[in-house]
């Protein structure tokens, strides 16, 4: 069995007006991400969206120092970004959609996703969304320690750091022995 983990395609990583924005890279993946979200909802497989969620001012953060505040608690900057934002609404009472709060890179950290997935049977794992070398990275080493398979989404996939994307979609096939589909 399969899912799929969309991990933070929000506006604060999507948008131009994004606080920690993938900008033309991130706006560029929609439509696959989008296809591919709606082709798992159709055939009624998992879809997990695993969405960064921080607490305005939260002095013990560790990303507090790294970026600038984004995708806070009750901000329009941690909604979903374009589209997908419609998909999600539109099948957010489907019991094959899931909503995960995140604090951390992966979406495995401190959520219960791998109880999640082990009680359906799913084995595979497909990940799209942002940042290509950090979340989506975090997430599939974490899937790798676990057992997973996993599958990227090449087109659905995005960075602001075009070498760290690069770098990440060959960390994957070669280290993670992920399959890359375009």
């Amino acid at each position: 069995m399969k899912a799929l983990i969309s991990i933070d395609y929000t506006n604060d990583f999507v948008a131009t007006t994004g606080a920690l924005t993938t900008g033309e890279a991130g706006q560029a993946i929609e439509k696959a991400l989008v296809d591919v979200t709606k082709s798992f909802i159709q055939n009624n497989d998992f879809v997990v969206f695993a969405i960064d969620r921080h607490d305005k001012n939260d002095p013990y953060h560790p990303e507090n120092a790294l970026f600038p505040p984004h995708n806070i608690v009750d901000t329009s900057g941690r909604d979903l970004y374009g589209e997908l934002e419609t998909v999600y609404e539109n099948n957010r009472e489907r019991a094959t959609v899931y909503w995960i709060d995140k604090r951390h890179y992966s979406a495995f950290s401190g959520t219960d996703l791998d109880i999640r997935l082990r009680e359906r049977g799913i084995s595979e794992l497909h990940l799209v969304g942002v940042c290509t070398d950090i979340c989506v990275l975090h997430t599939a080493v974490d899937a790798y320690n676990l057992g997973y398979k996993i599958v990227i989404h090449k087109k659905a996939v995005a960075s602001f750091d075009p070498v760290g994307h690069e770098w990440a979609l060959n960390h994957f096939e070669k280290s993670l022995g992920a399959t890359i589909v375009e």
